[in-house]
């Protein structure tokens, strides 16, 4: 048994087959008249040389890994890769050799740029343990130096909450001597806390929704909850760039799924005609739910949902909606309630509510919104919510003081200001870029920036020259992103100043142009390739 209730849609295919020509010409995808202001977005289609060259370098790449695994296997070049024992070579292999072929020839190359060691509070600077390697990247040694004020554009601190001063952090160390830091139980034992419970309530009205509930973990509130609101015999349609832990919780659901281009529309409402008239496979019995799962801003391409146009649809067919508002919540909208709030919707139209604490709000875990019947359901089927650890005590005090900041419970100013500054500095960084000459995707108010870099060789040059003048930037390549997209991505916040911001557009020593990129990744590139 499902909570979300079960349509008959049997009366309604004989309506869609006879209109089917006309829906064919229907358009929605740029329906002006559901958005109350301008809806900009860019993406701008890889230049064709620059597609030729990106795949001549993975090429010339991909030549030489071959070369480096000949030497490897005839001992001429040190093997650092865990490799199956000779005893053991009639045994099951543990090792996929081909499947690692890129993890130690191609990303191994480039492994500094990710997982530095930070020493301090991650805000608007942080401070980084140095390393050095001496084998190419295969491990790591620290100086014991320390390298101080980078400026963080990496983390997903839109609201400047990641801070070990101030209101929020004297609330989660008066909660910590309250209650501790763990709780040692699940929600339904020993582990529901009265700060549990008035997070939750907090919560709901701060989405503007019945009900919630909270999970110590933001990936499981996905990956453990949609498994308990569909199953065989129901459909899921999925963004084609969903985070994966909607991937996940989709596949561990059984329900069929099939994905929509994206935020493309017309790709949607053709899945969603197609599901109706025709119903299941083989038996075309109508389907149990339609599920339409996407995000609020997609965190790779920076884009926002056009949920206007979703919710149109997902009425006009009677399908349900979970939105995933992760990266949207505290974000946007004029009260920082997320993308609902920003198109100015009524949450009451978004069946499922989901977001997380760990980006705006400086915490952990995640949250589900929606009607009282949905959170009932959830808390006796979902296996997050019977079998994972409470959150922590400090924690979700962190979260209660942050968002009563942000709705203005807390007598200030300061949420608001906030705010307000997240939306300033992201309209200043775009622009900044833009002028640069650099190709940069996403909509225009979202803080998620991604800065295309193309060339393999770009990646490992961009992030390493950062570092040099004291910026700390997330750089993401294939398979994260299509081949030829690699792409620098920078997640502004309000805890940033306008020098800091200037400070990233235009990094001492390099020239306000971005032909900068192709110096700097020329040597690298030739370093990968040849270095053993």
């Amino acid at each position: 048994m499902y909570f979300l209730e079960e349509h008959d849609w049997s009366h309604e295919v004989w309506l869609l087959s006879s209109r089917a020509d006309i829906l064919c010409n229907q358009n929605v995808t740029h329906n002006s008249s559901l958005y109350k202001k301008p809806f900009l977005e860019s993406f701008e289609e890889t230049p064709l040389l620059v597609a030729v060259l990106t795949y001549m370098g993975y090429g010339i790449l991909t030549i030489f890994g071959y070369l480096r695994d000949f030497l490897r296997h005839w001992n001429i070049e040190k093997c650092h890769v865990a490799r199956e024992r000779e005893e053991q070579k009639d045994f099951v292999p543990l090792y996929q050799d081909f499947e690692n072929f890129y993890t130690r020839n191609l990303y191994m190359r480039i492994r500094d740029n990710w997982n530095r060691p930070i020493c301090s509070v991650p805000g608007a600077k942080m401070d980084l343990v140095e390393r050095v390697s001496r084998d190419y990247n295969w491990t790591f040694e620290h100086t014991g130096k320390v390298v101080k004020d980078v400026i963080n554009m990496g983390s997903y601190n839109y609201l400047g909450f990641a801070e070990n001063t101030g209101t929020c952090a004297d609330a989660a160390i008066e909660a910590t001597q309250a209650y501790g830091v763990g709780v040692g139980s699940s929600r339904c034992e020993m582990g529901n806390l009265d700060i549990h419970e008035e997070m939750e309530q907090l919560v709901a009205r701060f989405l503007g929704v019945e009900s919630s509930m909270t999970f110590g973990m933001g990936f499981a509130t996905n990956s453990m909850n949609i498994p308990a609101l569909t199953g065989k015999g129901c459909l899921i349609l999925s963004d084609e760039l969903n985070h994966a832990s909607l991937v996940l919780g989709a596949r561990l659901s059984g329900s069929t799924i099939r994905v929509f281009k994206h935020n493309n529309m017309q790709s949607l409402e053709k899945l969603l005609r197609d599901a109706i008239v025709h119903g299941q496979p083989r038996t075309h019995r109508p389907w149990k739910k339609i599920l339409i799962v996407v995000e609020g801003i997609y965190s790779m391409e920076g884009s926002i949902v056009r949920l206007p146009e979703v919710i149109a649809l997902k009425k006009r067919y009677k399908a349900y909606l979970y939105l995933d508002e992760a990266h949207s919540i505290g974000a946007l909208g004029p009260n920082g309630r997320g993308v609902v709030d920003y198109f100015g919707l009524d949450p009451k139209d978004v069946d499922i509510m989901m977001g997380t604490f760990t980006k705006s709000f400086g915490a952990a875990g995640g949250y589900i919104g929606g009607k009282k019947e949905l959170i009932d359901y959830l808390r006796r089927h979902s296996h997050s919510a019977l079998y994972a650890t409470s959150m922590s005590p400090p924690v979700a005090q962190q979260i209660i003081t942050s968002m009563k900041i942000i709705m203005g419970e807390d007598g200030t100013t300061l949420g608001a200001d906030r705010l307000r500054q997240l939306s300033e500095n992201t309209t200043y960084f775009r622009r900044k870029l833009r002028e640069m000459g650099f190709i940069i995707y996403g909509n225009d108010d979202s803080p998620v920036v991604p800065m295309m870099l193309y060339m393999p060789a770009k990646i490992g040059a961009f992030g390493r020259e950062m570092l040099k003048r004291n910026i700390g930037t997330v750089v993401v390549g294939f398979p994260a992103t299509p081949i030829i997209e690699s792409r620098a991505r920078f997640c502004v916040s309000a805890a940033h100043t306008r020098e800091m911001l200037d400070t990233v557009s235009h990094p001492k020593g390099c020239p306000k142009h971005k032909i900068t990129l192709n110096s700097m990744a020329f040597s690298t590139f030739i370093s990968n390739i040849t270095n053993r």
